[in-house]
């Protein structure tokens, strides 16, 4: 038994030797001279690389680690698996830490694998900008607390995604303007950086593709939240990017919409919107404008814009809706022929509808006479009946008293020489209400 296991020890021992020689010999080939200066060098830095890779299989991170330093040092630009086996390494490690100074330690070691890995592998621009990029996203989930470090870790990034001419990844802009706008409204950054940064960055997002928007959606509201967005920061802002290019129909979709979001009221503000719905009609743009001329008095232009907003739209609710505010403003311009009409095309729409009769009534009542009123009340308190909102009932109801109050007087002498009395059947004989019949009440 002894001899048998002798010869086959031996044998073994054979096989393994040849295959040792197998393998120096072909680690002699200059495909392998970065995994060492000597074959037999070669082949203890392409093991330590395998070991690596199984203790990072089997968890045993520390293990992994020493494998990791050994290849930095022997072999530091044999593979690049060597420093993406590496970065999850210490990202584990660090995820085991329990206290805020060792997590800090191992995040340290975890930028050591980047800067190791952008030394020996980030020779072309695409190459650097993967590693920034990917060491930015690290920094933001890991290293929060450095605000510093964070916003130049990003720097880093987009610049280098930028030199590159690569496409800069929208998700890492928006994830860096979000953190520098936190920076901001904690006093660690000024104003003028964040403007600079959105006019900066701006133009990344120009042409982006449909699944990247909500990344735009991101970055924009961040800005229009942030407070830095003041309207005399906007005006100034956009009246630069569109000095040599006013028609520019992206800048001024950006600048509506950051302009709206602050609330701007200012000239520029309606200026530029009216611009962009001149390239680009929309009822929503319409609307948007003839709310804002009208809450400035000018009712002209509003009434234009509603009726701009009516010729594209087409659902029954929305169209009844836009048609309520142009009788609103006609009512407002005193041109009471027109809102009648809106109020008219409202009715035929919907027959119920309370502001039809709400329109109506203030029509009437604007007719001069004061057989008039008796129509305006009756319009008036059909409106009340048919509102659901209390607000606009009590509305309905003070001005149906308002008109009750201009009824003639019981011995009004001119009622009285044409022997209309209370109860009497009459027609109206002026205004929007003439030739309409109506009940004779008196106060």
């Amino acid at each position: 038994m002894k001899f048998l296991l002798g010869v086959v020890l031996a044998f073994a021992g054979m096989n393994a030797m040849a295959q040792s020689e197998e393998e120096l010999a072909k680690l002699a080939n200059d495909a392998y001279a970065k995994w060492g200066e000597t074959p037999l060098e070669r082949y203890h830095n392409v093991n330590r690389s395998s070991f690596l890779k199984e203790a990072l299989q089997n968890k045993n991170y520390n293990e992994a680690a020493e494998h990791y330093l050994y290849l930095v040092e022997h072999a530091p630009k044999a593979a690049e698996s060597i420093y993406q086996r590496g970065e999850q390494v210490y990202l584990r490690k660090l995820q085991q830490q329990k206290t805020v100074s060792t997590q800090r330690q191992m995040f340290d070691s975890v930028l050591m694998v980047y800067d190791q890995r952008l030394e020996h592998f980030g020779t072309t621009p695409e190459a650097k900008a993967e590693i920034l990029d990917r060491r930015a996203r690290q920094y933001a989930k890991y290293g929060k607390r450095d605000r510093e470090g964070l916003r130049e870790a990003f720097r880093l990034a987009i610049t280098a995604n930028l030199d590159a001419m690569s496409n800069v990844l929208p998700e890492t802009v928006a994830l860096y303007f979000a953190n520098l706008v936190e920076d901001y409204k904690n006093d660690e950054v000024y104003a003028d950086e964040v403007l600079a940064e959105y006019e900066r960055l701006s133009p990344i997002f120009e042409t982006i593709s449909s699944e990247n928007e909500p990344f735009k959606e991101s970055f924009d509201t961040a800005f229009g939240t942030s407070g830095v967005a003041s309207c005399d920061n906007l005006e100034t802002m956009f009246r630069k990017k569109l000095a040599n290019d006013p028609n520019n129909l992206d800048v001024l979709n950006q600048a509506v919409a950051l302009m709206g979001r602050a609330k701007c009221t200012c000239d520029f503000f309606f200026e530029i919107t009216e611009r962009q719905y001149s390239l680009a009609p929309s009822a929503n743009t319409a609307i948007f404008l003839a709310q804002g001329f009208q809450e400035r008095g000018d009712l002209e232009k509003a009434t234009n814009y509603l009726r701009e907003a009516l010729k594209t739209e087409t659902d029954s609710d929305s169209r009844q809706n836009l048609l309520v505010q142009l009788g609103v403003v006609e009512l407002a311009s005193n041109d009471i022929k027109s809102a009648m009409q809106v109020a008219k095309e409202i009715q035929e729409m919907d027959e119920d509808n309370a502001y039809a009769y709400f329109l109506r009534a203030q029509c009437y009542a604007a007719s001069g006479c004061q057989e008039a009123y008796w129509v305006a009340y009756d319009t008036m308190k059909k409106a009340e009946e048919l509102f659901v909102e209390d607000n606009l009932k009590e509305q309905a109801k003070t001005l149906a008293q308002a008109y009750a109050g201009r009824w003639p007087l019981s011995n009004d002498e001119r009622f009285f020489m044409e022997g209309i009395t209370a109860g009497s059947t009459v027609t109206v004989p002026c205004g929007a209400a003439a030739g309409l019949k109506t009940t004779a009440r008196f106060r």
